[in-house]
């Protein structure tokens, strides 16, 4: 039983950037059962730039599934984008989770955006001024939401989508002065809370593709400016793991590597 999932965040979609992608996204079927998005599908999250999100991801051959990251914030439309996505048939998850049937088995995708707040030993604390005791707030909340849906969901695989990172380890290359603003220990305790197969998250450009959570579930950074591809693909299921990435454009190019 394997499932195949394909994986891309940070897209920054724009209507200059439409139809970049789309070659290599209907080549899905071929590779993929499902292609997750790990957040900042816009350049400012406007409803315009939405469209040109739904334009690009929606009506592929494979379900969506996307969480919101930091950049689909900034101009306060999120509900305005969530529908325009919504409409074009992408799953929005902040939260919650949803199980698809794929050919492989029953695949459960749980969802959050999370937030900052830095690594075990070099992180924020929930104590001093009301600011400080928010922003903490705000990650350990996400990711409660984040194992609790987790927890929820009866599938034969589990897969855990973020935006922010949840090891330290994908954020290599980064400048460590902003680890607590690209991810949080919180995150990965949840996704080690249940029996996560793999984890994927964007935000951190300048990353490292792969890393590990303490409890030795398989994290990836699927970035766009990290993996430089239309998306990655990842192989879960009884079969030994593996990754592939398939580059925007060019048909049958997928190379697989360990």
């Amino acid at each position: 039983m394997v499932i195949r999932i394909a994986a891309v965040g940070d897209v920054h979609l724009d209507e200059d950037v439409v139809g970049r992608f789309r070659p290599a996204l209907e080549e899905l079927p071929e590779c993929a059962d499902v292609l997750l998005l790990a957040g900042d599908l816009t350049r400012h999250g406007t409803e315009a730039e939405a469209r040109c999100v739904a334009e690009e991801f929606g009506g592929l051959a494979v379900p969506v599934v996307t969480v919101l990251g930091n950049h689909d914030h900034q101009c306060d439309q999120v509900p305005q984008v969530v529908k325009v996505l919504e409409d074009a048939g992408i799953t929005v998850l902040e939260g919650n989770g949803v199980v698809l049937d794929c050919a492989g088995g029953r695949l459960g995708i749980a969802g959050v955006k999370g937030f900052g707040g830095g690594f075990a030993g070099r992180c924020a604390s929930d104590f001093g001024e009301p600011e400080m005791k928010a922003f903490v707030r705000t990650t350990t909340e996400s990711a409660d939401r984040l194992g609790a849906a987790l927890r929820s969901l009866d599938c034969d695989m589990l897969v855990a989508l973020t935006h922010y990172s949840p090891v330290p380890d994908t954020l290599a290359g980064e400048p460590l002065e902003i680890y607590p603003f690209l991810g949080s220990y919180q995150l990965g305790q949840a996704i080690d809370s249940a029996p996560t197969a793999l984890a994927v998250h964007g935000h951190a450009h300048a990353g490292t593709e792969r890393g590990t959570t303490p409890g030795g579930v398989r994290v990836r950074n699927v970035a766009h400016p990290v993996i430089k591809q239309a998306y990655s693909v990842f192989h879960v299921g009884d079969q030994l793991d593996t990754d592939q990435v398939s580059p925007i454009g060019q048909s049958g190019s997928q190379r697989s590597w360990s």
